[in-house]
């Protein structure tokens, strides 16, 4: 059963945006997987306080988002490629209730942009204070990551009292010798200040599913009129 014009236009389309889509999902569920078995990373999933930390949390959407991606991709990839009208279908169904799951999230991430990066804080106040409890190195690198990449140095940022101050940056110029960003508050300004941008992601992210719902859409029109040409004519002949 082939289609042609638009119908084949939107076969094309679903084609590369199924393997652009596979490709995210990997990278995703790859990423997430890292996070989880990390050597680095590892030992805050077996640390029963941060169970319900933002990490932990993310890095479980991470691989289930992954997960879901793949899952999408092949009913999707299955259906343009054969022209199966029953796994395009389904495929049409879980991308519409992606696209709803991704701008529902995004706006609730900026609408809720205060308390999310209020949640953020205190995983790094969790993290900090099992650090100052246990000295794991596995949570002093993390620890380390978090105040390099963003400038920021343990509770208090005052060099004199910080617990921490070996995982800190270096300072940039004389006034942070003595005194950094503290990273609680470092960090619930960052997400305020990105939480327009999270939402753009997530949004535009979900116009995308929805140009390619349409497009499947389009292409189960085109293979039901093929489709019912065919019994036409086999009708007519027999």
């Amino acid at each position: 059963m082939a289609v042609d014009g638009c119908g084949l236009v939107c076969k094309y389309i679903l084609i590369i945006f199924n393997i652009i889509f596979a490709l995210l999902g990997f990278a995703f569920l790859c990423l997430g997987l890292w996070f989880r078995f990390s050597g680095n990373t590892r030992a805050l999933f077996s640390i029963g306080e941060l169970n319900s930390s933002a990490f932990v949390i993310g890095v479980t959407v991470l691989i289930v988002l992954g997960v879901i991606m793949l899952i999408v991709v092949s009913f999707g990839d299955y259906g343009a490629c054969n022209e199966k009208k029953c796994a395009l279908q389904v495929f049409s169904v879980l991308l519409f209730l992606l696209a709803v799951a991704e701008v529902a999230v995004g706006v609730l991430a900026y609408s809720k942009r205060d308390m999310v990066g209020l949640k953020l804080g205190e995983f790094y106040t969790s993290l900090y204070t099992l650090y100052v409890h246990t000295g794991d190195p596995a949570i002093a690198v993390t620890l380390a990551f978090i105040h390099n990449s963003l400038h920021c140095c343990g509770m208090t940022g005052v060099s004199l009292v910080e617990i921490v101050q070996q995982t800190c940056p270096k300072p940039d110029g004389f006034l942070e010798r003595i005194v950094m960003p503290n990273c609680p508050t470092t960090i619930a300004n960052i997400f305020d200040s990105k939480a327009s941008l999270v939402m753009g992601v997530f949004v535009g992210t979900g116009a995308l599913l929805i140009t390619a719902l349409v497009c499947a859409v389009i292409l189960l029109n085109k293979l039901k009129k093929v489709q019912q040409a065919v019994n036409s004519y086999y009708s007519a002949v027999y």
